[in-house]
């Protein structure tokens, strides 16, 4: 009996999607209610050793600076996600969807790390071979002398040929594939993720190499293994797009150094990822002028003004329930736009089904959006287009005011550098704003003024 109990105490199951641990096996997890995701793991030895002699406490006044210079990736795009660069020592996770092109983007960051600097940066790769790997750098011109490539997937392995080469920067591809050999688990699962990517973290900080990892995501785009993943590097970048598009978005999620509101924008095309120093003229570039439901929004990622299109399509629903479909922004939040629409501006929305589009594949969550929200809707239900000189931006609150928004004065600069000749914005904006430019400023306070207005060229 006793060898029954401490043979069960030997072993753990783990939920692979939450990291939730019990002593017997669950059908369901009981913390994030998934079916079947309890696996058999035997549990680490965690003895404590006391390190009294080592474990020490500084004055923060004497603690040593962190100005030290960050290393440039020479990507622009790239740069400004990371806020000026990689920070040594720093462990950056990437993560994607399949083929969106994360181990493109990785082949593009070494060459320029390596041609930039002039120093060794390694490349590890624990999915393909190192053939697969040369075919495609040398499709998209990224092969560097300083380039170095080592497949395999034992994290020990790694962490021997990083303390031996001491590169400037280790991306590993990916963080799902390596396996800690001390661990009987299968590689991918979530005690092997949590310790490989812990490993190379503290390898990270005690040589001061940058680390880049990628991670691959779940089918509802978180990525995947355990939470506490993220919280233990860095950086977290989300690299976004639809496959079926051309363009990429390099976005933010966590950065312990810079902002969360940056972007970085890049085009898919036959050599590899390039970059678009100028997104809203690409974006703008295909929009139908004068058609009733498209209207042009400014709108700021970070420090970024972006001119991106607003369509709409209101169509009469042969369905008992109409049907509200956003792409690029809240659905939620078109809902309620639409009743906001009906109940204070008096447009029968009710029996229409409802498209909402953000051209180009960007997806926009800023309220700066409600205002080309509405004038779409409003465009295409009545059928009359909107001057295509004309950029709108705002938010609408639910009584139908129109809300102030932040960095008018960038959005301004970006439509009138591109040509636009009238802006209408919220008149609590216009009254703060004195314009030395040549674009015509519209403040509108209330729904049915808006419409008034911008229907009237």
């Amino acid at each position: 009996m006793a060898s029954i109990i401490k043979k069960k105490a030997s072993c753990l199951y783990v939920c692979q999607q939450c990291g939730y641990q019990s002593i017997k096996w669950l059908g369901r997890c009981p913390e994030c209610a998934s079916w079947e995701s309890l696996i058999e793991e035997a549990p680490k030895n965690n003895t404590s050793r006391t390190k009294a002699t080592t474990f020490r406490a500084i004055s923060l006044a004497e603690a040593p600076d962190g100005d030290e210079e960050r290393i440039s990736t020479s990507l622009e795009e790239l740069d400004r996600v990371l806020g000026g660069g990689i920070v040594p020592g720093s462990v950056i996770l990437i993560g994607g969807e399949p083929g969106i092109g994360k181990s493109t983007l990785i082949l593009h960051m070494l060459a320029a790390v390596a041609a930039e600097t002039g120093r060794k940066v390694l490349y590890v790769s624990g999915e393909e071979s190192a053939r697969q790997i040369k075919m495609r750098a040398r499709r998209l011109s990224a092969i560097h002398q300083d380039e170095y490539l080592a497949t395999g997937n034992e994290v020990e392995e790694i962490i021997a040929l990083t303390e031996e080469m001491r590169p400037c920067l280790l991306a590993v591809d990916s963080i799902q594939t390596l396996v800690c050999t001390d661990l009987p688990s299968a590689p991918g699962s979530v005690s092997q993720v949590r310790e490989s990517a812990y490993r190379i973290l503290t390898m990270a900080k005690r040589e001061n190499i940058p680390v880049v990892l990628v991670g691959h995501v779940t089918k509802d785009g978180a990525i995947a293994g355990p939470k506490v993943l993220e919280h233990m590097v860095d950086t977290v970048l989300s690299f976004e797009g639809d496959r079926s598009h051309a363009f990429r978005i390099l976005r933010t999620v966590k950065n312990r150094f810079g902002s969360t509101n940056e972007i970085g924008v890049f085009e898919m095309k036959e050599e590899g990822l390039v970059q678009v120093t100028n997104p809203s003229e690409i974006f703008l570039a295909e929009r139908p002028l004068d058609e009733p439901g498209s209207v042009v929004l400014p709108s700021v990622e970070g420090t970024r003004p972006i001119l991106v299109e607003v369509q709409a399509l209101v169509s009469p629903t042969n369905l008992g329930t109409a049907r509200r479909t956003a792409i690029g922004a809240d659905p939620q939040r078109l809902s309620l736009l639409c009743a906001v629409l009906e109940k204070k501006a008096g447009l029968v929305m009710y029996g229409n089904d409802i498209f909402l589009n953000i051209a180009g594949g960007i997806r926009i969550d800023e309220p700066a959006l409600d205002l080309g929200v509405i004038c779409a809707l409003a465009s295409s239900l009545r059928e009359r287009p909107i001057s295509s000189a004309t950029v709108v931006c705002g938010e609408v609150g639910l009584a139908g005011e129109i809300r102030a928004v932040g960095h008018m004065e960038i959005r301004m600069r970006e439509a009138e550098r591109l040509g636009f000749t009238r802006f209408i914005m919220p008149k609590g904006n216009k009254e703060r704003i004195t314009w030395p430019g040549r674009i015509e400023i519209i403040g509108v306070a209330t729904l049915p003024e808006l419409l008034e207005v911008v229907f009237s060229q």
